[in-house]
Parts: C-alpha cells; sequence; structure tokens
C-alpha cells in the first residue's frame, strides 16, 4: 500500500476522527502537538484524551514529527486549534510537498488579523489561496467517530480541488457537499460558535424551545448580515455550514460552545470554564474578532456582542438575555435580501 499520502495536522477530537474516517481506506499520517500523545496513540490505538472510548484503524500513523508530512504529497488537512494555527501551518511549512492538496477544517477568526483559517493557512505557509479548500457543516466529533451519518461542505474557489478533497475523504456515512463560495462557508462556521454559547445561555436559564427558536433565527440572520456585508453569498448561510451547523451546535450536548454558554448560566466565569472543557471552544476566541469584524463593515451584531460582554465584561448572561429581549423590533428581514 505504500506511505501515506494524506496527513492530518492536529489530534483533538475533530482530527483524530478525520483520520479515522481516511484510515478506513488508506493510510493516513496524524501529526500531534506532542510525543506522549503520539506515542500513546501508537500504544494504545486510541486517543483517549481526546476522543474517548474509540478504536483507530491501525493504518492511522501517529507522530509529532513534522518532518513525516513530506510523504503526504496529495493531500493535508489542517486540524489545530484557532488560536495556534498560524503557528502549527509554519511550523509544517517546510515539509509539505508541492504539489500537495491542503483542506482547513479549523472554524474560526484569528484576532488581530480577522483572517479566516483558509487565510491564515495561506499567509503562515505561503500557499496559494486557490490551493486552500475549507471544510464546514454540522459535524460533531463524537457522532462521526461513532459511524452515525453526517454531512459537510468542501468550499474553495477551484471546483477541481473540491472535486479532488471530497474523492479522497467523502464516505457512505460522511456525505460532502461542495461549494465555490469560501468566503461564506468559512464565516458560518465561525460565527455560529458564538451563537451556539448564547443557546447554551439560555438552554441553561430555561428560556424554553420558542425562546430558543427566536435566539437561533436572529443569530442566522447576524451571521448573514456580516456574510452579505463581507461578500458573501447569503445562501450559503441556509446550507450546511450555516442553518446545519448552528442547529447541531446549538442544540447537542455534545457541542463545547453550548457547553460553555450552560455554565455561564450557572454563574460561572469564562476563566473558570475554559480550564475544564474537554477541548477547544472555538467561539470564545472568535467572537471578538467577528465584532471587529461587524465593526470595520458597519453591521450590527447584538447577540454576539452581548456574548463578549458575558464572557469578557462580566456581564450576567441573565441581564445579556433580557436586554436581547427589550431590543426595539425591527422589519426581519432587513439586510438579509440584499446579494453581494
Amino acid at each position: 500500500m505504500g506511505g501515506p499520502r494524506i496527513a492530518v495536522v492536529g489530534a483533538g477530537a475533530w482530527g483524530t476522527t478525520l483520520a479515522r474516517v481516511i484510515a478506513r481506506v488508506e493510510p493516513v499520517t496524524l501529526l500531534c502537538h506532542s510525543a506522549e500523545t503520539a506515542s500513546a496513540i501508537a500504544a494504545t490505538g486510541r486517543n483517549e484524551r481526546r476522543l474517548p472510548g474509540v478504536d483507530l484503524p491501525k493504518t492511522v500513523i501517529a507522530t509529532a514529527d513534522a518532518a513525516a508530512l513530506a510523504e503526504a504529497s496529495d493531500l493535508v488537512l489542517f486540524a489545530a486549534p484557532s488560536t495556534h494555527l498560524r503557528d502549527t501551518a509554519a511550523a509544517c511549512a517546510p515539509f509539505l510537498a508541492e504539489g500537495a492538496d491542503v483542506l482547513s477544517v479549523v472554524k474560526g477568526l484569528e484576532r488581530g488579523s480577522l483572517l479566516r483559517m483558509s487565510e491564515v493557512i495561506a499567509e503562515a505557509t505561503g500557499i496559494s489561496p486557490s490551493r486552500i479548500a475549507a471544510l464546514s457543516g454540522p459535524n460533531l466529533a463524537a457522532e462521526i467517530a461513532r459511524d452515525l451519518p453526517a454531512s459537510a461542505v468542501i468550499a474553495a474557489t477551484d471546483p477541481a480541488l473540491a472535486e479532488r478533497i471530497v474523492a479522497r475523504v467523502a464516505r457512505r456515512r460522511f456525505r460532502l457537499y461542495t461549494n465555490g463560495d469560501i468566503l461564506g462557508v468559512e464565516l458560518a462556521g465561525a460565527l455560529k460558535n458564538v451563537v451556539a454559547i448564547a443557546a447554551g445561555a439560555a438552554d441553561g436559564l430555561g428560556f424554553g424551545d420558542n425562546g430558543k427558536a427566536g435566539l437561533l433565527t436572529r443569530g442566522l440572520a447576524e451571521m448573514m448580515r456580516l456574510g452579505i456585508a463581507a461578500g458573501a453569498d447569503p445562501l450559503t448561510f441556509a446550507g450546511l455550514a450555516g442553518m446545519g451547523d448552528l442547529i447541531a451546535t446549538c442544540g447537542s450536548s455534545l457541542s463545547r460552545n453550548h457547553r460553555l454558554g450552560e455554565e455561564l448560566a450557572k454563574g460561572r466565569t469564562w476563566a473558570e470554564i475554559e480550564a475544564d472543557l474537554p477541548g477547544t471552544a472555538e467561539g470564545a476566541y472568535t467572537v471578538r474578532a467577528a465584532l471587529a469584524l461587524a465593526d470595520r463593515l458597519g453591521v450590527e451584531m447584538p447577540i454576539a456582542r452581548e456574548v463578549h460582554r458575558a464572557l469578557f465584561e462580566g456581564k450576567s448572561v441573565q441581564r445579556c438575555l433580557v436586554d436581547l429581549l427589550a431590543r426595539e423590533p425591527r422589519d426581519e428581514l432587513t439586510d438579509a435580501s440584499a446579494r453581494p
């Protein structure tokens, strides 16, 4: 069979799950942040810390040596947390095969630069953005690792790139669609995590299904407003990366962002919660960049604003949600019908 021609960079729950999906058909290199993690996976056939109870195929080759990426001549998936993606990509850059396709499966916006994750990879590695695709959608890792059915979208400016990735990664229970709007797909994937924090808080406070449905709908409108202002296709937000992912992340106990909101509703602070979360709640690291982008584009994002206040300004989630309810009503479709 030869050595792995595909690599996954990042051995969190999502990176490990994707390595498992790929390795059922062909070998895959799983690049871990630490030698300790790589050794544990090699010895036990599991990533017990991030994906407990899930056996990995023997064709998952775990390593902490970035030089192993040199064999990944077909496809490299980046699955590092958004806050570490730039440094991780830069460290991998010298070992990336010249012709390899690149796929970002990270959801977020970089603080300061306000770049999307595919843009961070391009800047950190020097790879042309046309060679980088993004995967997004309702993809709770623990469910996919249990072989439950899921769908996602592969977005790229080059349709041939998206099709090549679909051919290598899609499976019967992991259905992949394509979309040429990588801007919209990445924005949707990042912004829905912020709304999920608010949804978790609403659940924690017992707001009920009607209240939560209203919050999700207005959250989607907020995401779409920013997307349209940035130049994205509004229809993307009605698809898997937008509404699909929003439904999954805002409604599942498996969502770390939803759990964060629930914990905030108990009166805990972000500093207390961050240390206990089993993985990264990307919404907490995205909200500042999302609001900075909204300010730059002149877009109002009241839900994201209240999430920021709850996380970083000491405002109680009860007060945040009450203030959202007290907002002046407006035309429901304002800013939602214009196309870029």
